[in-house]
């Protein structure tokens, strides 16, 4: 894979297989290049921690949550875009994500173009 392609992927980090197979058809159908994780430790322990360009990231997970995962990204200096998407939010939730950075908040079931929207102008920052 070439170092702009992999400059432009979005990693898709999610325990349920059916969103993560949804989400990944998703963004090919767009044109764009996604790498499914089952949980934040599966993503923490890839090379690709380091190089994603941005994440879909599930907020309630089994072990560590997305708003550790994005915590620990920020710890470490990680700055990727972030666009939550959850079943289970609350205005707290969202109010947290965004103060740590996250670009988008999205309530399931959402919207697939404004997803593909918000991962467009995520790639462009």
């Amino acid at each position: 894979m070439s170092v702009n392609r992999m400059a432009k992927l979005i990693a898709i980090i999610d325990d349920d297989e059916a969103m993560q197979d949804s989400l990944r058809d998703l963004m090919e159908a767009a044109g764009l290049v996604a790498q499914c994780f089952g949980s934040a430790e599966e993503f923490l322990e890839s090379d690709l921690h380091t190089r994603a360009a941005c994440l879909v990231l599930d907020i309630r997970m089994p072990k560590m949550s997305g708003l550790q995962l994005q915590a620990r990204l920020k710890q470490e200096g990680c700055n990727v875009p972030i666009i939550f998407i959850t079943a289970h939010g609350d205005a707290r939730m969202r109010i947290r994500a965004m103060r740590e950075g996250a670009v988008e908040f999205l309530a399931k079931p959402f919207d697939h173009h404004l997803l593909l929207k918000r991962v467009r102008a995520a790639l462009d920052m």
